[in-house]
């Protein structure tokens, strides 16, 4: 006989906030006010953020746990990315948690991808606990943000219950929180002082405790994985019934088949590590060793007739993109030149462990489509197996069409939300609308701390649009921008869009670039490359200024000689070299180009390097 109760003593929480809205700060504070760092403990800032891509570029890509406690109850954190890019990752951890912290801007305001997680948390019927952060900055307008998270609420239909939530304004950075909007001003100054404990408070009062079956089997659906070098894999999830036990007897129920092992290892988070115990009850968060091919979505039961609980449903990719071996001639100098086989399971590696990513065959042996949800989680993958020591190649990335009902071609369209200094309107305007944006909403926002006023537009606008466009965004404002995104779905199809209409500059021959050629060359376009840099055959050296390709050398010397005139020895050097980032080469490359990528160096090339065997003309190598 089973009987449904609440854990009292668990919280199980996420914190829902978009990239740089404070999120990973407010959970450093959490766990240095929850005691669960010795006072003797040096501490690093962005303690959740443990990637190394994660601290350079101030993002949460990965979900990650930790637990603090306060009194006699344990609060499990799940640290969630704020991206839609790495929505795979939030849409998995959803159901491990009762209730969310909606962490808002006090100046930004809530942003599409602050939409985009909040519209899962309500679906599910998680509780919301609204943190206003950042009230200390001097563009705060802390009354119109709440009033537009109710009327975003409003538009996400949520409940009675769920609109009901609690306020706390905070600054995380300063590790404190209030509940009362009069005391702000007097915490700011200093005339007062605070900390988090309201926000503890409030979690414990707003947020149930995890719902239970007492008296039933275990039952764990496995929404994370890790890997330790010791016991192999771990199974990440949430308890909802049942206790399991080191040694216990389990079965993995997978989509299509049950398979049986033997826990080895049970743990469960107590602040940022993992600890090792015996028995790991319902409605916490535990890890089990045991079963090396265990996945995101399977269920770990004990009993036969304990059901599979409904896997994990991701939304699907929009973009995909060509992972090839690097067949260049400069292969293997610089990283690991894999073979297609060990790239295959480095791919099926990262599939396994992220829901959002799907893996397909293709017809070439050693080239494998990789279909995603955006530009950036595509950057990340890359640049990981980069730094991994591997060497390969990447095609250009293209959008994944769809049928409608009547047989006309649709594809995904997305919501772009700029918010930017007031003199940048007109270039933005005019680079979004070139690639097929339509201006849906125009707001003449607030002053920044230097008194430039601002605004907000919002785009509807094609996802092959949005390739790229982030770092010219940034130009054009001159690094003050904000740019948000979210997927609306799919639309009719806009249209051709304007990409590069430049041809490339192509290297004719295998060497080393010279100075003396590329001086020569630099009147033909924009160079890519400095001196002393290996070349081969088919590698791209730069732009041309004309819509055709060009097969140049960049390796001729100077020829010496000993008749010397006035004037001719005088310093020259280049004018100026366009060095291009990874994301600067996914939006630049057109069909036959490939990107090659190694540990040290990012070059472009083209698919035939052979001269005589490819036309530089546009219209036979462009279709």
């Amino acid at each position: 006989m089973t009987t449904q109760t609440r854990a009292n003593h668990l919280r199980n929480i996420s914190i829902i906030a978009r990239v740089d809205h404070g999120k990973t700060t407010l959970v450093d504070h959490l766990l240095r006010q929850a005691g669960t760092f010795a006072s003797h403990q040096k501490l690093d800032d962005r303690v959740m953020d443990s990637g190394d891509l994660e601290r350079e570029r101030g993002i949460t890509i990965l979900a990650k746990n930790t637990s603090v406690r306060v009194n006699d109850t344990k609060i499990n954190i799940v640290d969630t990315p704020g991206h839609a890019d790495f929505g795979g990752e939030v849409e998995r951890i959803m159901g491990m948690v009762d209730g969310c912290l909606l962490l808002v801007d006090a100046a930004e305001g809530p942003l599409p991808q602050t939409r985009f997680v909040l519209k899962k948390a309500l679906a599910q019927g998680k509780r919301i606990v609204l943190v206003i952060n950042k009230v200390d900055r001097p563009d705060a307008r802390i009354d119109e943000v709440v009033n537009m998270t109710y009327d975003l609420f409003l538009d996400l239909d949520a409940n009675e219950e769920q609109i009901d939530f609690p306020i706390i304004f905070s600054c995380a950075g300063a590790g404190w929180c209030t509940p009362n909007r009069a005391d702000v001003d007097a915490l700011v100054s200093g005339e007062k002082t605070g900390n988090l404990m309201p926000l503890f408070e409030t979690v414990l009062k707003t947020v149930p405790g995890p719902e239970v079956k007492e008296g039933a089997e275990l039952q764990m659906l496995i929404s994370n994985l890790s890997y330790s070098e010791y016991v192999g894999r771990l199974a990440i999830g949430r308890i909802t019934q049942g206790i399991g036990k080191r040694n216990q007897r389990v079965t993995r129920r997978a989509e299509n088949k049950d398979f049986p092992f033997n826990i080895t290892r049970c743990y469960v988070y107590e602040g940022l590590k993992m600890v090792e115990v015996e028995t790991i009850e319902a409605g916490d968060i535990g890890v089990v060793a045991g079963s090396e091919e265990v996945e995101i979505g399977d269920t770990v039961t004990a009993g036969d007739n304990v059901p599979a609980l409904p896997r994990i449903v991701v939304e699907k990719p929009t973009l995909g993109m060509i992972f090839s071996v690097n067949t260049s001639p400069l292969s293997g100098k610089e990283g690991e030149a894999i073979q297609s086989r060990k790239f295959r399971e480095r791919l099926m590696k990262e599939v396994r462990t992220n829901v959002a990513i799907r893996f397909e065959e293709t017809a070439q042996s050693d080239q494998f489509r990789i279909l995603g949800r955006g530009e950036l989680q595509f950057a990340i993958l890359i640049e990981q197996m980069r730094r991994e020591g591997f060497e390969f190649m990447i095609g250009k990335p293209t959008v994944l069409y769809q049928t409608d009902e009547s047989g006309g071609r649709t594809e995904p369209m997305e919501r772009a939300v700029l918010d930017m200094p007031e003199t940048a309107t007109g270039d933005v305007t005019a680079m979004f609308q070139q690639r097929k944006g339509i201006l849906t909403k125009y707001e003449g926002g607030g002053t920044s701390g230097s008194g430039m006023g601002r605004v907000r537009l919002e785009f509807d606008i094609p996802t092959r649009g949005l390739l790229g466009i982030r770092s010219r965004f940034l130009t054009a404002t001159r690094g003050e921008g904000l740019f948000s995104t979210i997927l609306l779905g799919y639309g009719p199809h806009q249209g051709s869009l304007p990409h590069r209409n430049n041809g490339a500059l192509i290297s004719d021959r295998t060497g080393e670039t010279v100075e003396y050629a590329l001086l020569t060359l630099e009147e033909r376009g924009v160079l890519f490359l400095g001196p002393q840099i290996p070349v081969y055959e088919g590698m791209i050296i730069g732009e041309n200024s004309k819509d055709n390709d060009m097969n140049v050398n960049p390796c001729k010397e100077k020829k010496l000689t000993n008749i010397r005139s006035a004037g001719a020895e005088f310093l020259v050097t280049l004018a100026g070299i366009r060095k291009m980032s990874l994301e600067q080469c996914i939006e630049w490359i057109d069909e036959d180009e490939w990107i090659e990528v190694t540990p040290k160096s990012i070059r472009l090339r083209k698919k035939v390097l052979q001269q005589n065997l490819r036309s530089v003309k546009r219209e036979d190598r462009i279709s």
